[in-house]
């Protein structure tokens, strides 16, 4: 099935969604997400989303506070115009229905997390993210203007390559026709035609064993973007969260936000000491790459493979109220929070790199944006502070919208792009192909390439990938295209990007940390 629209928006997360809702008065809008419309990232987030709605705060603290957690690598113009603009995105996601939770005034009741000098984290109870994607997922389905089609997965951008023209890398001559989307109920490829394309795929997660994410972000957007020649940076800065339950059976992980750390919770050993203060002042608060590699450290020297927040200190009552979520999570394995320790574990949670975008979210690639975790903005530089991805997005989505309706009207759609080409292809006999790959895939990144890095480590990550990347793309080349095959591809790439931009790197800095090197960038 062939489609034309003005504005193809691929992925539904805050991002997606939200950025849907804006250019939809002006426009024809074709949302496509390879799931369900409600599995996303956002749908996950926990603890909240940030921005400055409190007169005990100030722009300038939250400034200051991305750019310290960040470890210098912020584009500071960027921060402060997130921060400046996050206010007006909040009340937007009110009037479409997001209900944060509030005090016994009506004040939004705020929390703070690990990094943050202020409490200015608006949320609902523990479940955020699915409070924001239940608003805008109403607002989406009732526009007129936003068809939805969900099961269907974007496999490559259309690009002037797909005319028989030569696209290099770093050139400002790529244009974005659309994309090649695979409908996965009738595994049929089809050519999905744009005025203006934009990337909200999410996250990279599972590219790692454990991981918080759900099974759907494999990096598809980034991936894309890559194999397209357009921008990718930024990728060694992989953000594992501190404390992902402990529980080896489940997959994903299951998160414990870090607003329990903001509300007071310790991490002990399993002996029962604490230890944060070994390695940062700021203890159990401190941003998360301090507190992921203090774990990941107390681990590896006492050779567990967990470690216990513990919130027992404080009122039952109090924790029931605003950890319901975790709360019932726990208890259905026999933890009560209340009287129990936690094991956590760190788990990967959030990509910080990605594609390249301006202040408008437009990539190096015209009429192609990218939002959300798929982009990279330079608001999170080397460490991405707690809750600012929340507010990013939706900042973005706004941004991208304004840009993108000043030019869709001169935009037109692309004449004479081929369909997709089944010749020489079959469906693969042996799935096991594919299945084992994807496992080897996340073992090396998790063992070679995780929260402690080593150029040793880098470099037999590389060489083990290569191996894996020959023979997928031999069976791309030949096999009828399916999901787990299309991800397998997509996040062998991301595991290409994310080691090249590791090996590159002579310092520890942020989120990639590496024993060959002193860290020489400190978060103070």
């Amino acid at each position: 099935m062939n489609r034309q629209t003005d504005f193809l928006v691929i992925g539904s997360g805050a991002a997606g969604l939200s950025y849907a809702l804006k250019v939809a008065e002006h426009g024809k809008v074709l949302l496509i997400t390879k799931s369900a419309l409600d599995d996303s990232n956002t749908n996950f987030a926990q603890g909240g989303i940030s921005a400055v709605t409190s007169a005990h705060d100030t722009f300038e603290k939250h400034v200051q506070d991305t750019l310290v957690c960040g470890a210098g690598l912020c584009n500071e113009e960027v921060v402060r115009m997130v921060v400046r603009e996050a206010p007006e995105q909040i009340e937007q996601l009110v009037k479409w229905g997001a209900e944060f939770d509030r005090d016994s005034e009506g004040h939004f009741d705020l929390a703070r997390e690990g990094g943050h000098s202020e409490h200015r984290i608006l949320h609902s109870k523990d479940t955020t993210g699915a409070e924001i994607e239940r608003a805008l997922i109403r607002q989406v389905r009732a526009h007129k203007n936003i068809e939805v089609l969900e099961q269907h997965f974007a496999i490559d951008l259309i690009t002037p390559h797909h005319l028989g023209k030569m696209v290099r890398r770093y050139t400002t001559d790529i244009d974005c026709y659309g994309a090649y989307v695979l409908n996965l109920k009738t595994q049929k490829v089809g050519t999905f035609l744009a005025k203006v394309t934009v990337l909200a795929t999410g996250g990279t997660g599972n590219v790692y064993y454990n991981t918080t994410n759900p099974v759907v972000a494999t990096g598809d957007g980034i991936a894309m973007v890559y194999r397209a020649k357009g921008v990718v940076e930024n990728m060694a800065f992989v953000q594992f969260h501190p404390t992902s339950l402990y529980n080896p059976s489940e997959r994903p992980s299951f998160l414990i936000t870090e607003a329990m750390r903001g509300f007071g919770a310790v991490l002990r050993t399993q002996d029962g000491k604490e230890f944060m203060q070994k390695y940062d002042k700021r203890g159990p608060l401190a941003p998360r790459d301090i507190v992921a590699r203090a774990i990941d450290n107390e681990m590896k020297m006492r050779g567990d493979d967990f470690v216990y927040l513990d919130v027992t200190h404080k009122p039952a009552d109090d924790i029931k109220q605003h950890f319901p979520n975790i709360y019932q999570k726990c208890l259905s394995i026999g933890i009560d929070i209340t009287k129990d320790y936690i094991p956590v574990a760190p788990a990967a949670h959030y990509m910080c790199g990605g594609v390249r975008v301006n202040m408008d979210g437009l990539s190096s690639i015209k009429n192609l944006y990218a939002i959300g975790e798929a982009s990279c903005t330079g608001l999170h530089g080397a460490n991405r502070l707690a809750s600012n991805s929340l507010i990013e997005a939706v900042v973005y989505a706004d941004r991208a919208a304004k840009h993108s309706l000043a030019q869709v009207k001169n935009i037109k759609l692309q004449k004479g792009i081929p369909d997709w080409d089944y010749e020489g292809t079959s469906h693969p006999e042996e799935m096991v192909l594919i299945t084992q790959s994807y496992k080897e895939v996340q073992q090396i990144m998790s063992y070679y390439v995780g929260i402690v890095r080593s150029n040793m480590r880098l470099e037999r990550a590389f060489a083990r990938l290569g191996i894996i990347h020959k023979d997928t793309e031999q069976l791309y080349r030949t096999s009828t295209l399916t999901q787990n095959l299309c991800e397998l591809r997509n996040l062998i790439q991301i595991g290409y990007l994310i080691i090249k931009e590791a090996a590159a790197m002579r310092e520890s800095i942020g989120l990639h940390y590496s024993i060959d090197y002193p860290k020489q960038v400190k978060e103070e």
